[in-house]
C-alpha cells in the first residue's frame, strides 16, 4: 500500500541572527520536526494520472519522493540552446519519432520545433519537457512544479492535451502541483489533497466545455499567426478570414478561399488553419473547421481541405463530418534540386478531405 510515516527534521544552525530572532519570537528550538502519515491507497486500482495537490511548503514535493519510491522525479532537463528542439532529443530516437510526440502532447508546431529550447514560451517549454520525458522514459513519473510557471489558462489547456497522451500509451503519471484549477483539466484517477490531508477517487472530474468564440478577421491580424504556419507566412488576401478567441484571448486562425474547380462553381477550400501553440491539443483546429464548414455548407457551398498535419489527418479520417477524397501520398515533387527544401516536401504526405456534415 502506498503509504508512509516518516519525521523530517531540519537542524538549525547556531549564527547571531538565528539566535536573535528566536530570541524574538520565544522559539527554543535547535530543530524544526515535521511528522508525516500519509495513506495513498491505490494498489488495487487501475490508474494513469495522479495529483499532489497543495499549498506552497506543505510537503508535496517530500511525500511524493517517499511514497513513490520507484517513480522517475522529474524536475529539469538541460538544454543546449546551441542545438534545435529536435536535436536535443535522444539520438536514438528518429525524427518522425519526436515529432509525433511532440504533436500528441498539443505542440503541433513545425517551426518552433526548428528553434532552440530557450526562446521557446513557458507554455511551449512545458510540452517539450513533457515529451521529452515521456518518450525517453518507461517508469512511472513525478513531475515536480507542474504547471508552476505558466499562465493558467494554458496550464488548463497543456494539462488537457498531456492527459490524453498519458492515458492512450496507458503510462502512469503524478503530477506535483500547488495549483487546484487544473484538476478538471487533468481529469486524474485519483488526488492527494496536502492541505487537508486527503486521499479522493472515483472523482467526477470532466474538464469544462470549451466556449469557443468565432469572429470575422482582418487580413492585417494575420501577422499574429503568420509565423506558426507549418509550411507558409504568405496569405491571400481574397480569403475569408476568421479568428477564434476563448475569454476574449485569440488562439486559432482559418480563412476560407473560393476554389475554381472546373466541374464544380460553389467549391471552397480551407486556405489557412493555425491555432497557436501555447493552445493547441484540446480540439481548437476542429471546432473552428467544423462551424465554418457548416456555416458554408448551410449556405450552398462544398468545403475541401488539403492537409500534411499528421493530427488534422488523423482526426479527419476518424471524422463522421468528413470524407477523405484522397488517400495520404507524397507531394509531387518536379524540381531536381537536392536542397534540404526539397527532401522536405517530397517526403510530406498530404491527404485531401470534403465536408459533408452529420
Amino acid at each position: 500500500m502506498p503509504s508512509a510515516k516518516f519525521i523530517k527534521k531540519t537542524i538549525i544552525p547556531k549564527s547571531f541572527r538565528n539566535e536573535k530572532v528566536k530570541g524574538m519570537f520565544d522559539v527554543d528550538k535547535n530543530e524544526i520536526v515535521k511528522e508525516f502519515d500519509i495513506n495513498i491507497p491505490i494498489e488495487n486500482m487501475k490508474w494513469n494520472i495522479g495529483v499532489i495537490v497543495g499549498s506552497s511548503g506543505t510537503g508535496k514535493t517530500t511525500i511524493a519522493k517517499e511514497v513513490f519510491k520507484d517513480f522517475k522525479l522529474f524536475t529539469e532537463f538541460q538544454w543546449n540552446n546551441e542545438k534545435t528542439v529536435i536535436d536535443n532529443f535522444d539520438d536514438k530516437f528518429t525524427s518522425k519519432e519526436i515529432t509525433e510526440i511532440l504533436s500528441k502532447v498539443g505542440f503541433s508546431s513545425p517551426p518552433d520545433w526548428l528553434k532552440p529550447f530557450n526562446v521557446l514560451s513557458n507554455g511551449q517549454k512545458m510540452r517539450v519537457e513533457l515529451a521529452r520525458l515521456l518518450i525517453e522514459n518507461n517508469e512511472p513519473i513525478l513531475y515536480d512544479e507542474f504547471t508552476s510557471v505558466v499562465d493558467r489558462q494554458v496550464a488548463q489547456i497543456g494539462s488537457y492535451a498531456i492527459q490524453k497522451y498519458v492515458r492512450k500509451q496507458n503510462k502512469q503519471f503524478i503530477a506535483i502541483s500547488c495549483h487546484y484549477d487544473i484538476l478538471e483539466w487533468l481529469e486524474s484517477d485519483w488526488i492527494y489533497d496536502v492541505n487537508k490531508n486527503e486521499f479522493l477517487k472515483d472523482l467526477p472530474l470532466k474538464r469544462p466545455k470549451i466556449k469557443l468564440n468565432i469572429r470575422k478577421a482582418e487580413q492585417a491580424e494575420w501577422k499574429i499567426f503568420k509565423n506558426y504556419h507549418y509550411l507558409s507566412s504568405e496569405h491571400n488576401n481574397a480569403a475569408h478570414k476568421y479568428i477564434a478567441e476563448i475569454n476574449n484571448e485569440i488562439v486559432g486562425w482559418c480563412s476560407i478561399l473560393h476554389f475554381p474547380h472546373p466541374k464544380v462553381k460553389n467549391m471552397k477550400k480551407v486556405h489557412r488553419i493555425v491555432v497557436l501553440p501555447d493552445y493547441q491539443g484540446i480540439g481548437i483546429g476542429n471546432i473552428m473547421l467544423n462551424e465554418l464548414s457548416k456555416m458554408y455548407k448551410d449556405d450552398k457551398f462544398r468545403v475541401t481541405i488539403t492537409t500534411s498535419t499528421p493530427v488534422f489527418i488523423n482526426s479527419l479520417q476518424n471524422s463522421k463530418e468528413w470524407i477523405m477524397t484522397r488517400k495520404p501520398s507524397r507531394v509531387n515533387q518536379n524540381s531536381k534540386s537536392s536542397s534540404i527544401q526539397t527532401i522536405t516536401s517530397t517526403e510530406r504526405l498530404t491527404a485531401s478531405f470534403e465536408y459533408k456534415g452529420l
